[in-house]
């Protein structure tokens, strides 16, 4: 790995949460690191193609990083509150994708699905 893409990966690993690629790019900037963004933006790509990290969309189409926590295949349940996320499983929704691919004479199949909700903390806070 390089030393670029191991810093990348040591600064998400050291966060909690979400982050963008401006909002790692600025944290290692004022750290001192000399990295530029278009190699934050590179590393990240390089880390998500090899599983080591996840990657969701916001509201806005902007992708989110954060350590991969489990090497298996799993989803995320993301609190639209406070940003909060579960690593979660689901066999129904391997299964059901699958089945539709099958469907229509699709094999290999591949799929990301992000489930939002409101948290425990978030909803307490509300009432």
């Amino acid at each position: 790995m390089s030393t670029r893409r191991e810093t990348v990966r040591q600064a998400l690993t050291e966060s909690s949460g979400f982050r963008s690629a401006q909002d790692l790019y600025a944290d290692l900037r004022s750290e001192g690191s000399k990295i530029g963004l278009t190699t934050v933006y590179r590393a990240l790509q390089a880390l998500s193609d090899s599983g080591e990290v996840d990657v969701l969309r916001t509201d806005d189409g902007e992708a989110v990083y954060r350590a991969c926590i489990t090497d298996s295949h799993h989803h995320h349940l993301v609190c639209r509150g406070c940003g909060k996320a579960v690593e979660i499983e689901g066999p129904a929704v391997e299964r059901w994708a699958d089945s539709v691919g099958a469907q229509h004479g699709f094999t290999d199949i591949t799929h990301t699905v992000e489930v939002f909700g409101t948290c425990g903390d978030c909803a307490a806070a509300k009432r």
